[in-house]
């Protein structure tokens, strides 16, 4: 670890502007995650939610700005320094974005058979533990076509978690399930912090989950491409002066702070 570097901040963001085909989507964004938080970015429709998420994991590169994981920077890196720093975080896609003609099992094999020099015997160890630890043992030989929504997060979760990673990214997790399977995802997610000590990134509309489990919120607006609001969800939801946080934090009851 260089000298001067804080050892608490798990991902730095700063002064980031990124859009696609010259629209800046996002312009000026700069935050911190702390190590072995669930941190959500949240928003309505259209405000940079998802481009935000493809510029920290490198799908696409910032204009301007820079992201760096566990004090290292990503944005700028040669090849072989970018491929170690993939190797730390984890991303689970909408829809689980499983390979419909892989078992789940060789599934979860793929970052490791990428990424490691390990034994095809000790990727399938390495890999049905990987499932079992998501709920799914006895469903390493299942296709994806032949299990429910809910299980497919979960095995994709499970490939997210092959390699250890210090960091998890979730695009819309709770997208098309039900309250239940959504609530169970939410366990899940708070039991992996929890048991690894793994941060935890989080770009979600549901206020479920945003009050459930968020340590912290950032909220971004697509008028001021960049954030308006930053804390706990339950204080902003409560001590917010911005009507446009309050709209979007208030649509139901507020639980308990």
């Amino acid at each position: 670890m260089k000298p001067g570097v804080d050892v608490a901040v798990a991902i730095e963001a700063v002064n980031l502007v990124c859009g696609y085909d010259g629209n800046v989507v996002l312009d000026g964004v700069s935050f911190r995650v702390e190590r072995g938080e669930i941190f959500f970015i949240i928003g309505g429709s259209g405000c940079g939610k998802s481009t935000l998420l493809r510029t920290l994991v490198g799908l696409i590169s910032p204009s301007v700005g820079s992201v760096s994981f566990l004090g290292r920077p990503f944005s700028a890196v040669d090849a072989a320094s970018r491929r170690a720093i993939l190797k730390t975080f984890g991303m689970l896609f909408q829809g689980g974005a499983l390979w419909t003609s892989l078992t789940l099992r060789q599934n979860v094999a793929l970052p490791l058979e990428e990424y490691t020099d390990l034994s095809s015997r000790e990727i399938d160890e390495i890999a049905t533990l990987k499932l079992n630890q998501v709920g799914l043992s006895g469903f390493e030989n299942y296709y994806p076509a032949e299990i429910s929504g809910g299980m497919r997060k979960r095995a994709g979760l499970a490939r997210a978690l092959a390699l250890d990673p210090e960091i998890v990214f979730f695009d819309e997790p709770s997208a098309g399930l039900d309250p239940v399977t959504s609530r169970k995802l939410d366990d899940l997610i708070r039991e992996i912090r929890e048991t690894f000590g793994t941060t935890i990134v989080v770009v979600s509309h549901e206020l479920a989950s945003i009050f459930g489990i968020a340590d912290r919120i950032i909220m971004l607006d697509r008028v001021k491409k960049g954030i308006i609001a930053e804390g706990r969800p339950h204080d902003l939801a409560v001590n917010s002066r911005d009507p446009r946080v309050l709209e979007f934090l208030r649509r139901g009851d507020l639980p308990p702070g």
